[in-house]
């Protein structure tokens, strides 16, 4: 064994091709104990989970993006070359690859197996997936493929315990018989001819170790063939984006309501507790008054995710590029921007990263600079606290809520202005170009987890309350303190926040503001909603005095702004670049400020135009 003596533990990455069920396999292997970050000086993701086998053997195991090959045509693919030849200073020393195959399409997986070897490291091939292709009919001879690749091979099903065992006991004997120290590495980019060589040399391995049976339609044909109709299948897209939309604003309404109800019980037992003065305003009024009333939007946020994790385990996600690669090729855009749009609908951030996965360079610009615009789950709770005060809260038929067709409006109107935005690049600067077509290796339909996604859930959960407990819990301290210093003088006829901070800061930003219906207070709250959108929420209900959930703030909103200025700021948020670490993720992806700039001045200056039209053109309306 060649891990470190001292701490004993066998360090292991795993790698494979996209849609393999790599992350499947890590999720089984490490369970809930593991940990996501970055690698230095780039925003791919880094996941280390830490894992015991039933011989003891302690294990560390990181999942590497997925890739096709080592020659790395994206930069999550060059992480993982590099992480994988040790050409990154903050890449550890591996003791073995795990290369994992998909046993219903092992191609790309056996050819991937094949250049591995090359790096000198000891490869452990793990067949994943093996019960859906014995399902089907498919025979493999693990043996054959082992002895035609040189390598250990071993099956698996991630998804199942049962289906581990053997996995579980391959590795125990390979660390019980002692890894073999790296080699000096083989490897070198393989050239296109060198690639398609390896293709049909994995083909042939195939056909020596695999019996396929009589073709038959398998189920995801079937399923295919009406979702991926030209007709139809534009119309389950839009059915399910809807249901999406629908689930987040009204399923979520009991456990909203819950958390409201506890924010007001905490509230008002600490006011309660503490004596009237600056201690208990400090806390009730900034503290519990601006984290509760983002938190109470939990609910929302976790259904929007819990979509998103379900669609993307049961194999639709690729079928969604595929439907959406003709209306985004008209607008300029390459089918693969798709995932990185919707991804976008939960955080813009982990959006503009995974635009890492388009190979040509300015259609990856243009879906970093696109991706604020969709519907971020930031959003949310200004969204529902605005809908929920100037939309009435009754049905239009067939069950479906007129709050709820709003919200799926401006979610489709996110997606409506990055395409136009696109179009305009296009006519402007790409005129004579054509979207390459999109190439895209669609998985098998499979039935989603219930552990995938809970645990995913559960990482978006602890990662939204540890942004509620941070950035926001802070921003709410200093609205406080501004709304509070310099107290009213004596003589005052006027309430005390109007002789605030607070007040100079917004009545300094008002001017240029009120044109398009924003009162002073707005101003105010948009200053530390900068830091994240939904600080906004919190700084609106510290200006206002109001405390308790959504409801109340709602209420209070309703009955001193105009329709037109509601209608206004919903339209500011559809635009808006309200969130200082996405335009910081753009810097960082573009490696360029320039880019970071034009990002922040088009989506200013669309919000402060249609802002403008849309107050204007609701106050002609009301009167």
């Amino acid at each position: 064994m060649t891990a470190d003596a001292g701490d004993r533990v066998t360090r292991i990455a795993l790698v494979g091709a996209p849609n393999c069920g790599k992350t499947s396999l890590f999720n089984a292997l490490t369970g809930a104990n593991q940990r996501v970050g970055n690698y230095s000086g780039v925003t791919v993701e880094r996941k280390i989970g830490m894992a015991t086998t039933p011989g003891g053997a302690s294990l560390r195991i990181t999942d590497l993006p997925g890739t096709y090959s080592l020659r790395a045509r994206s930069p999550d693919e060059a992480v993982t070359r590099d992480v994988i030849l040790g050409t990154r200073v903050d890449a550890e020393p591996f003791d073995l690859l795990m290369v994992v195959v998909d046993a219903t399409q092992m191609r790309p997986g056996l050819r991937l197996a094949r250049e591995l070897a090359d790096v000198g490291l000891p490869l452990l091939v793990v067949v994943n997936m093996i019960d859906i292709a014995r399902h089907r009919g498919i025979d493999i001879d693990l043996d054959r493929i082992a002895s035609e690749l040189g390598q250990p091979v071993v099956a698996s099903t991630a998804v199942r315990r049962a289906g581990m065992g053997a996995l579980w006991g391959r590795i125990d004997g390979l660390i019980a018989a002692g890894l073999p120290a790296r080699q000096p590495t083989r490897w070198a980019a393989p050239s296109a001819h060198q690639l398609r060589q390896a293709l049909r040399e994995a083909d042939r391995v195939i056909a020596a170790a695999v019996t396929l049976p009589e073709h038959r339609r398998s189920f995801s044909e079937k399923v295919d063939a009406v979702v991926l109709n030209p007709f139809a299948g534009p119309v389950i897209l839009l059915v399910l984006m809807f249901l999406m939309f629908q689930a987040v604003f009204a399923g979520a309404a009991p456990l909203m309501d819950g958390l409201s109800a506890l924010v007001d019980a905490v509230s008002g037992a600490v006011s309660a507790a503490l004596p009237e003065g600056l201690l208990r305003g400090l806390i009730v009024d900034g503290a519990i008054a601006g984290v509760g009333s983002v938190i109470v939007f939990l609910p929302q946020i976790l259904i929007l995710f819990a979509f998103i994790l379900i669609l993307e385990d049961l194999g639709y996600m690729a079928r969604a590029a595929f439907l959406m690669d003709r209306i985004m090729g008209h607008a300029g855009l390459h089918g693969r921007a798709f995932i990185p749009l919707l991804s976008s609908f939960a955080c813009a951030i982990p959006g503009i990263m995974s635009a890492r996965v388009i190979d040509d360079e300015r259609d990856r610009l243009m879906t970093i600079l696109i991706a604020p615009l969709m519907t971020c789950s930031a959003r949310i709770p200004v969204y529902t606290l605005l809908i929920g005060a100037f939309v009435p809260a009754r049905s239009i038929g067939f069950g479906i809520g007129l709050q709820g067709l709003v919200m799926f409006a401006l979610f489709a109107a996110g997606v409506v202005s990055a395409l136009l935005v696109a179009f305009a690049s296009r006519l402007l600067f790409r005129r004579r170009e054509i979207a390459a077509p999109l190439m895209l290796d669609l998985p098998d339909y499979k039935v989603p987890q219930l552990r995938g996604v809970v645990l995913g859930l559960w990482q978006r959960a602890r990662a939204f309350l540890r942004r509620a407990g941070t950035i926001i819990f802070y921003a709410s301290l200093v609205v406080w303190v501004l709304s509070t210093f310099p107290y009213a003088p004596a003589d005052a006829t006027e309430p005390a926040i109007n002789y605030s901070f607070a007040a100079m800061i917004g009545h300094l930003l008002a001017p240029i503001l009120s044109p398009i219906g924003f009162t002073w207070q707005i101003c105010v709250a948009l200053v530390p909603g900068m830091a994240a959108r939904e600080v906004a929420v919190a700084g609106l209900s510290t200006v206002y005095a109001v405390s308790g959930g959504d409801g109340a703030l709602g209420t209070a909103l309703a009955a001193q702004w105009p329709l037109a200025t509601g209608v206004s700021l919903i339209v500011w948020y559809i635009f808006a670049p309200q969130c200082l670490s996405t335009i910081a993720v753009i810097r960082r992806e573009t490696a360029s400020r320039r880019w970071m700039w034009v990002s922040v001045g088009y989506m200013f200056a669309l919000a402060y135009v249609f802002s403008f039209l849309a107050y204007h053109l609701v106050s002609a309306l009301t009167g």
